[in-house]
């Protein structure tokens, strides 16, 4: 009962976020010119975006699967991406802290891999795609210095940048610190789980094709914005899109709001602004970008409704998937070391 309290409230406060975000940005906006940019943007070119997100679903989940691989655990590939696109269409339904990724996990589960397998596999998985956000920052960070004169957005760019390098190489290196401290329960599970991604990063011999993936599904996304922006008559350049399209990313994927709409509307008016694209052309990228993940998780609902642990599924159920993190992460064996 308090714990359906807890999630109710975390789902009201996430929900009060993005709706005030997105009130805020629409203030300021010429909502009619908002209206006329969405439903006149080229029918065309909103086919190849959103083609080129469901492409970029094959590309994560050939990720996905050269990670279960390297923890030992076989994936077939087909059964991996219809538990993905599950895992999309919940991403979309589930509100509460029960995401599609504890429903990954799940799923994996019900195909007999162990909790321990299962999560680091997901957590791993996550991990590496924003290793490969903040690649893009780091590189993109002097042509950002080079394109853009507010110094107050360089300063904010750049110290996300900087923040995300910090903390990348903290996690993949607590085990180089004492003992003493990273004995501690609080740090133990982040320790084995840093040795653990940087073993499949470093010492795999799939390290290139998950480098690659990685940078890759970022550039899909980064195109798909693109082609968005000169649906709607955007003036926004190849190489801004690379530039700018990586920091929305990065704080869509903070878990404050409501799968992330909101937090990413105003990231993508602040940041597409610094290439000049006006907020009302920005707000339209976002919100189509938003309708196209809608899609791509109806389509995972639509396997959802055919696959054969429906029946077993409940959210209840799923719960598990939440704690099973710092419990099998404490679990991590020594040989990854």
């Amino acid at each position: 009962m308090q714990s359906r309290v807890k999630q109710a409230a975390l789902f009201s406060v996430k929900l009060l976020l993005s709706i005030a975000v997105l009130v805020y940005i629409a203030r300021g906006l010429d909502l009619r010119q908002l209206r006329d940019h969405l439903v006149s943007v080229d029918p065309f070119l909103f086919g190849v975006a959103l083609a080129l997100i469901f492409l970029q679903t094959f590309v994560l989940n050939g990720r996905w699967e050269l990670i279960m691989r390297a923890l030992g655990v076989s994936l077939d590939w087909l059964a991996g991406w219809r538990i993905l696109m599950i895992s999309l269409w919940f991403n979309q339904v589930l509100p509460s802290s029960v995401g599609g990724d504890a429903v990954r996990m799940w799923l994996l589960r019900q195909r007999g891999v162990q909790w321990s397998e299962a999560v680091k596999g997901v957590a791993a998985d996550r991990f590496t795609a924003l290793i490969g956000l903040i690649v893009l920052m780091v590189i993109g960070l002097p042509l950002l210095l080079s394109r853009v004169s507010n110094p107050a957005a360089i300063l904010a760019i750049g110290g996300l940048t900087l923040a995300g390098v910090a903390g990348t190489v903290v996690l993949l290196t607590l085990d180089r610190l004492p003992k003493r401290f990273i004995a501690l329960p609080a740090i133990a599970s982040f320790v084995r789980f840093g040795t653990l991604v940087r073993f499949l990063l470093l010492q795999s011999e799939r390290r290139a094709p998950l480098f690659g993936s990685a940078l890759l599904i970022h550039l899909v996304t980064a195109t798909a914005c693109y082609t968005l922006a000169r649906g709607v008559g955007a003036q926004l350049s190849v190489l801004d899109a690379g530039i700018l399209i990586p920091p929305v990313v990065l704080l869509t994927a903070v878990p404050i709001s409501i799968s992330g709409w909101g937090v990413r509307e105003g990231a993508m008016v602040a940041c597409l602004g610094l290439a000049g694209v006006p907020s009302e052309q920005a707000l339209s990228v976002s919100l189509l970008l938003g309708a196209i993940s809608v899609i791509i998780g109806v389509v995972g609902g639509v396997i959802w409704l055919a696959s054969p642990e429906r029946g077993s599924y409940s959210a209840d159920k799923a719960k598990a998937a939440e704690a099973a993190p710092s419990y099998a992460l404490a679990k991590e064996v020594s040989s990854h070391s």
